[in-house]
């Protein structure tokens, strides 16, 4: 019995030096110490020993004992000073709960353009990105607006402090995404079909409906025999994917210099169903893009023969799209990195 006092003794000492924490410490101190632990019952049988053999192994199971509590104690300061350490403090309550740790989660903005990405992928479209420091060119002459063209000034334009290449013109920040679909064209030959998400710059004042920074997506279709009825079959089944199924959808006439003819697309108002309130002005609808069929000297611009292709055109600013469909009523809460707008979505 004394050699199995003497080996559990050895494992008690070797399992004590690797405690980490006060957890694990209590957790030996059961095993070994406590009431059960086959040291206590140990010292429990010796009664059943002759009175010499009971005296020798008796004093010595009480030494490893005494020597098991010193170091249990010993321990146990040890861990508790290197606690106060850590905590900076006199004292460290550990059954107190952990601070609770915030999950990251995407912006409103991403999560938006990550949907409609995937959207328009499930019909086919390719996706495609631009610089966003852009030539003239590609941002207004190539999309049928040369210098001087009125519909310049639909764009309150930041321009670059850079010399003019004598091909291309000045740079500047893009105004829209539609520079995307000049460039895909250059190197791609139809059958086309892409979408163009990006960040686009406008140099305006900031209030609750405009930022000189936000998002756009514009998509583009080039094949032979693309009419006006192939845009709003795409984009009716676009609007209702991304607001439900029971969402109506109307066209109406609109202007851009690089569709002929072109139009806008409203939903009926979320909030009201088509009835009429504040949201949608009384009207009961709410534009969400302008859209329209691409217009012949653009194609031409990109040595695509207008008389023998034909393609449809449209463009959506991203933010406008969680404005509609959770209430937002200032765009500036978007990019305010306030964390109690953001973690709500």
């Amino acid at each position: 019995m004394l050699n199995q006092i003497e080996e559990l003794a050895s494992k008690a000492f070797g399992e004590l030096n690797k405690v980490t924490n006060l957890e694990e410490l209590e957790a030996w101190r059961v095993c070994y110490l406590g009431r059960k632990s086959t040291l206590v019952q140990a010292l429990r049988s010796l009664i059943k020993l002759p009175l010499e053999e009971r005296r020798v192994i008796g004093a010595r199971a009480n030494e490893i004992k005494n020597g098991l509590e010193a170091a249990l104690a010993q321990k146990k300061e040890s861990l508790g000073q290197g606690l106060t350490a850590l905590s900076g403090c006199e004292s460290l309550d550990v059954s107190l709960p952990g601070r609770r740790v915030s999950l990251g989660r995407l912006h409103p903005t991403t999560q938006t353009l990550d949907e409609i990405c995937e959207i328009f992928k499930g019909m086919g479209f390719q996706i495609v990105e631009g610089p966003e420091v852009e030539w003239d060119y590609y941002n207004f002459e190539a999309l049928n607006m040369p210098v001087g063209h009125p519909a310049r000034d639909m764009f309150a334009t930041l321009w670059m402090d850079t010399e003019p290449s004598t091909q291309f013109g000045a740079m500047l920040l893009r105004t829209h995404t539609s520079p995307v679909q000049i460039r895909a064209m250059e190197k791609m030959k139809p059958p086309i079909r892409i979408i163009a998400p990006g960040r686009v710059y406008r140099y305006e004042a900031t209030d609750v409906t405009h930022e000189w920074m936000f998002h756009q997506v514009e998509g583009l279709a080039v094949d032979k025999n693309i009419t006006l009825a192939d845009l709003k079959g795409t984009l009716f089944e676009f609007a209702r994917r991304l607001f439900g199924k029971e969402r109506k959808c109307r066209f109406r006439c609109d202007y851009f210099p690089f569709v002929e003819p072109g139009g806008e697309l409203s939903i009926d108002c979320i909030a009201c169903k088509g009835i009429g309130c504040r949201v949608c002005g009384g009207s009961g609808w709410l534009e969400i893009l302008g859209c329209g069929m691409v217009h012949p000297e653009v194609l031409r611009r990109v040595d695509i023969d207008p008389d023998v292709y034909s393609g449809f055109a449209f463009g959506m600013g991203v933010e406008r799209i969680p404005i509609l469909r959770y209430g937002v009523e200032d765009i500036r809460l978007f990019y305010g990195n306030d964390i109690r707008f953001l973690e709500q979505f």
